[in-house]
């Protein structure tokens, strides 16, 4: 997401736990302050009233199930309501939302790869193809090894390490196969930086070429390691919780 960039990329150089924080902070933020502007809060409040009484009318009503299901069907058409009057600010938010997933997606899912650390890189082939595939480095890029792999289930793997640097164009590297070049760029750095992990290639032998950086575990709750997707999903449901109550939003 370049044009985000410029207002993003200077939380790099944060902890990817503080990024994933503020961000679900701001997005929050303003998803509630534009849900409160979109919606009559007037009438969502009546209907969050009513779906509450009828919830308390279904409790009551446990040993009559004809009259709960009168209830309940009321109850679902108030939801139905409260649902289709909702819609219009998730249109406002639906796409900026995608844009930041995007960029988060493309700067903490993973960790960068640290100058001379060992990494992988896999080629995947299409079905059918048997062989060899060869790789080639360019300059400040070791190739542990032989170069020339064979393909073994459709794959096959080189392993690399190698000097800081954004690895692209000339550059990059190349995978040779069957008389066809193909290339992958790569970013070797300290900072918090990489390049696309996997890369599709259409009408080739070659179907795709993944960089094993490693999954970036932003939350540890000892009984599950987040990574950001699941982090951002902790922290917006609490922090929507409290901005909510102290915006007085329904």
């Amino acid at each position: 997401m370049p044009f985000l960039s410029p207002i993003m990329d200077p939380l790099l150089v944060l902890p990817p736990l503080w990024i994933v924080i503020i961000i679900s902070l701001v997005v929050t933020l303003i998803i509630t302050l534009i849900y409160k502007w979109t919606t009559d809060q007037n009438l969502m409040k009546q209907l969050k009233d009513e779906m509450k009484e009828f919830q308390k009318e279904m409790k009551e009503l446990k040993q009559h199930p004809e009259k709960m299901m009168e209830v309940q069907k009321k109850a679902m058409q108030t939801n139905m309501k409260y649902m289709m009057h909702s819609m219009k600010s998730t249109l406002f938010t639906f796409i900026p939302i995608i844009l930041i997933f995007g960029w988060m997606n493309a700067n903490v899912a993973y960790e960068p790869i640290n100058p001379g650390e060992n990494f992988a890189v896999d080629a995947f082939f299409a079905k059918g193809i048997t062989g060899a595939a060869t790789l080639n480095a360019p300059n400040g890029i070791d190739v542990a090894g032989n170069k020339s792999q064979s393909i073994i289930d459709r794959k096959t793997s080189w392993v690399l390490k190698g000097m800081e640097k954004d690895y692209k164009d000339a550059d990059a590297l190349s995978i040779e196969f069957n008389g066809k070049t193909t290339y992958k760029g790569l970013i070797i750095t300290t900072k918090q930086r990489y390049a696309p992990v996997i890369e599709s290639y259409k009408g080739g032998d070659i179907t795709s070429i993944k960089i094993n950086n490693p999954p970036m575990k932003v939350l540890n709750l000892g009984f599950w390691n987040m990574g950001w997707l699941g982090a951002y999903i902790v922290f917006s449901i609490v922090l929507s919780i409290i901005i909510r109550k102290v915006f007085k939003v329904y």
